[in-house]
């Protein structure tokens, strides 16, 4: 097909391969910012479409499909990948063209599905990426000879340098290759793969040695978890020394805003909503989004490397030591992001008992939407110093909390391992170890993007308006003249809390707090929001959000009390949307039921125990 006859069609290519074969960088390379991400209706699986111009003017949709090892399905990632390559799935039409990305240094792998998606008949394009890493190493590959064997173009790329992807658009804007002949049934894919790769490929090593010999240190069971220890430690160190400049610039900015508001207003309602209710709200969430970005930053900077997957294999016989299947570490991993793309990547867990203890447990571990309040009460009452002249104690403290979710996890597991009977189907953690590389900045800056655009979207619609709720139910109705009191304990929210402190004073929380976990059923972060908004319109003076909760806090809590409530964050249940999402993913409100009372039972124990042992030690 001649491109100068339908350059006024849009073209529609989908980007399919293994995982770690840097389909996700030849992504970004093509569409750069031009991007949006979904989920397809009726599912978490996540769609995420770009768009680019080929030199010719002709434009082109790509669709980057989740990574799959083969098209016979076992998770529902790879059921969207294969429905989209056959045709059927319902809310996508059939691509023009299937563009095949492949790890050339590791093609002894990638290969078989190659020649699996040859099998569907479908106009197909080969591209080599990390063609750089491989020539790095040794290996040859004969393109030409390879396309030959194959039917269709095969294009080595380079996705993380800027002209890497030359090559491809001009083939993409030549002429389309015609569907490839498919494959006999029956054909033995294992033995197609090998006389390929004895026809164009060269190598001198199966394995490459700088990878071997710096995994002789990550993977080594001693040395490897001092090294993960080490790692974790620094990550947390630096949330603290790194976000300080920047939270401090965004809380003067805040300040500024609601002192501006309350200047330039008058008195009233109007002036109470925006500088008690929104400002104090939504400030007081935006000032930690610094910390989420320098957290998320680490993440990206060591899934980029290679180096997630290798602690997945430092980690996994503590998983099944506790009780937890081997595939459980990759939802829990999901988790330190968010609890609901961890409980549903427990979909790959074929047993059922395992699936649902690895969806109990999942969100113990600390989501981004905690680090808010975790930030809040360590900043208010953890002194910002060293210790051994090396560590920051609120980093060491911030990297305790999040041990403290991944041990009572693991804690969690053991006990309902005592409890049931192990599953007999138990199956390994099957996990490729890709080959290190250095991040791409492109890719990350990327991510962090995106990262920050979730949460400026929550801030400024969820988080609004359930500020703007905490406002009216902490100023209405206003108390009789005679009312001796602050005001907001006459109001609806401060009846509320008065009714919920008999329940939760037994672990040292106040009536302020116990309106602040109302909302942060919603959003754990917007926790914060109602602890700023209660004491903002209880009389603080201040416009600026974190003088006013320091100084309510330092003023009104006790250590037990702020040590409670960190003990009750790490283990309580998640936000409604998780709730949501367990009972969807179990199909049984029973379950569900369980799940909730469970965690809240043992997030009422750990708070207890924290505040009776805390107050009784200071």
């Amino acid at each position: 097909m001649d491109s100068t006859h339908v350059s006024a069609t849009p073209l529609s290519l989908a980007l399919v391969g293994n995982p770690n074969c840097g389909k996700t960088a030849l992504f970004n390379r093509l569409t750069g910012a031009r991007q949006k991400v979904a989920n397809y209706a009726g599912a978490t699986v996540e769609r995420k479409e770009g768009f680019f111009v080929l030199p010719s003017g002709r434009h082109v949709r790509v669709l980057d499909l989740p990574g799959a090892y083969s098209l016979s399905a076992t998770s529902p990632d790879e059921a969207v990948t294969r429905d989209v390559c056959l045709g059927q799935h319902p809310d996508e039409q059939r691509p023009d063209l299937l563009l095949c990305v492949a790890d050339a240094t590791n093609l002894r792998l990638h290969l078989r599905f190659v020649l699996e998606l040859r099998r569907l008949g479908r106009p197909m394009v080969l591209a080599l990426n990390m063609a750089d890493a491989a020539e790095r190493r040794g290996i040859r590959i004969d393109a030409k000879a390879l396309e030959q064997e194959l039917g269709f173009p095969v294009i080595e790329t380079i996705a993380v340098r800027k002209h890497g992807t030359a090559a491809l658009l001009a083939a993409l804007d030549g002429r389309l290759p015609g569907p490839a002949e498919p494959l006999p049934e029956g054909t033995d894919l294992h033995a197609e793969t090998r006389r390929l790769l004895a026809a164009a490929v060269s190598m001198p090593s199966p394995t490459n040695p700088t990878d071997a010999a710096i995994d002789r240190w990550v993977l080594h069971p001693v040395l490897g978890l001092a090294i993960l220890a080490a790692v974790m430690l620094v990550v947390f160190q630096s949330v603290y020394a790194w976000a300080g400049p920047f939270s401090d610039g965004i809380e003067a900015g805040v300040g500024a805003l609601g002192e501006w508001i309350s200047s330039t207003l008058p008195e009233g309602m109007l002036s109470s909503l925006l500088v008690d209710g929104v400002i104090a709200g939504v400030g007081g969430v935006l000032v930690f989004l610094p910390q989420i970005l320098i957290l998320f930053f680490f993440i990206l900077l060591l899934e980029e490397s290679g180096y997630l997957p290798r602690a997945a294999f430092l980690l996994d016989r503590f998983m099944v030591g506790a009780g937890l299947s081997g595939r459980a570490f990759i939802p829990m991993l999901s988790s330190f992001a968010c609890a609901i793309p961890g409980i549903m990547a427990t979909r790959s867990i074929p047993n059922p008992r395992d699936r649902f203890l690895t969806i109990l447990v999942a969100p113990m571990m600390t989501c981004s939407a905690r680090l808010p309040v975790y930030a809040l009460l360590i900043g208010a009452f953890i002194p910002d110093r060293m210790v051994g002249g090396i560590f920051n104690l609120q980093g060491l403290t911030l990297f305790g909390l999040y041990m403290a979710g991944i041990l009572g996890a693991l804690v969690v597991a053991w006990v309902a391992r005592l409890m049931g009977k192990r599953a007999s189907d138990e199956q390994a953690l099957m996990l490729e170890i890709p080959a290190w590389r250095l991040p791409n900045a492109k890719d990350v800056l990327l991510g962090l993007k995106e990262r920050g655009m979730i949460f400026l979207r929550r801030a400024g619609t969820l988080i609004l308006a359930i500020s703007i709720v905490l406002w009216v139910l902490s100023t209405f109705p206003t108390p009789p003249e005679d009312w001796a009191r602050p005001a907001i304990e006459y109001s609806f929210a401060g009846r509320i809390g008065h009714a919920l402190a008999f329940f939760f004073e037994p672990i040292g929380f106040n009536w302020q707090i116990c309106v602040a976990l109302i909302p942060g059923l919603a959003a754990r972060e917007v926790a914060v929001a109602g602890l700023a908004s209660v004491y903002a319109i209880a009389g603080a003076d201040e416009a600026n959000t974190e003088q006013i909760l320091a100084t309510a806090l330092h003023n009104e809590w006790t250590l037990a009390t702020a040590f409670s409530l960190l003990a009750w964050y790490v283990f309580a249940p998640q936000c409604m949307a998780t709730l949501a999402v367990v009972r969807r993913e179990t199909s049984s409100w029973r379950a569900t039921a369980i799940w909730a009372g469970l965690l809240t039972a043992l997030a009422y124990g750990a708070a207890f125990l924290t505040y009776h042992l805390t107050a009784a030690l200071t």
